[in-house]
């Protein structure tokens, strides 16, 4: 397999979703809005823009499964699987906040070996390959040296609809607001783990999260240098659903913070 060669057309792929995607957003409404869940949302921008994905990806590799948001198609590959998401970020693109992303994620034999998370409005794509360094936009990438808390940056996301961890998340917050130089919350996991990845936050956690919002990023910051763990320091954070993206330096310092407070 030739992942490099790969990774360049699922980038085309990619900007082709995420260009529909964007020009989708210009006369949208909200009388095309579904709702799956409480505070669980949906348009058929979203449904769409994965049909185009499955399809386009269909075509690079005909045996390969997906794992998908919108469950437009059910099948499941004996070596490789897509996990995609079309849209991460569909709350911030229904209120028209323009910071969300498609990522495609690429597992063989259960193993992650490709990753794209293209940000759409500032088209900005973060990517890598098994074998291969991180880059955006053609430029190789890597997580940050900072290696205190105190003097990072750091992001998460706010549970929308389990909120029965609320309390410890929120004293987790309080303490974390504390110690380092301030508390992001974008609105999407998969443009969090990319600024991991590239250095612009230090790290980044949250729980609850599904394996398509996370698989193409979590490989990304891996790819450049970071680290990838649960809440316990584990490496089941997809099976876990909870994520620690790190640049690698202060792991102990934020981990041992979301231990003290946060029990899974």
């Amino acid at each position: 397999m030739d992942y490099e060669k790969l990774c360049d057309k699922v980038l085309t792929i990619s900007r082709l979703t995420g260009n529909f995607s964007r020009k989708e957003s210009l006369d949208f409404n909200d009388s095309k809005i579904e709702l799956k869940g409480l505070n669980d949302l949906v348009s058929y921008v979203d449904k769409e823009a994965e049909e185009q994905l499955v399809s386009n990806l269909s075509q690079l590799l005909p045996e390969a499964g997906f794992i998908t948001e919108e469950k437009t198609i059910n099948k499941k590959g004996e070596v490789y699987n897509w996990i995609i998401d079309p849209l991460d970020g569909t709350t911030n693109f229904i209120h028209g906040v323009p910071t969300y992303a498609v990522s495609i994620a690429l597992y063989e034999e259960d193993k992650p070996v490709l990753g794209v998370v293209y940000e759409i409005n500032r088209g900005e794509l973060f990517y890598s390959y098994k074998n291969g360094p991180a880059f955006l936009n053609n430029k190789v990438i890597t997580v940050s040296k900072r290696n205190c808390l105190a003097d990072s940056l750091l992001a998460t996301g706010f549970p929308y609809y389990k909120f029965d961890k609320l309390d410890q998340y929120l004293q987790l917050f309080a303490e974390m607001l504390q110690r380092c130089h301030g508390l992001r919350r974008i609105g999407s996991a998969a443009v969090d783990l990319a600024y991991v990845a590239c250095g612009r936050f230090d790290a980044f956690f949250e729980y609850n999260l599904n394996s398509w919002d996370i698989a193409a990023g979590a490989f990304i910051v891996q790819q450049a240098g970071g680290n990838i763990m649960n809440f316990s320091g584990g490496s089941e954070f997809i099976e876990q659903r909870e994520i620690l993206a790190t640049n690698g330096l202060i792991d102990e310092e934020v981990l041992e913070t979301i231990k003290r407070h946060f029990k899974s």
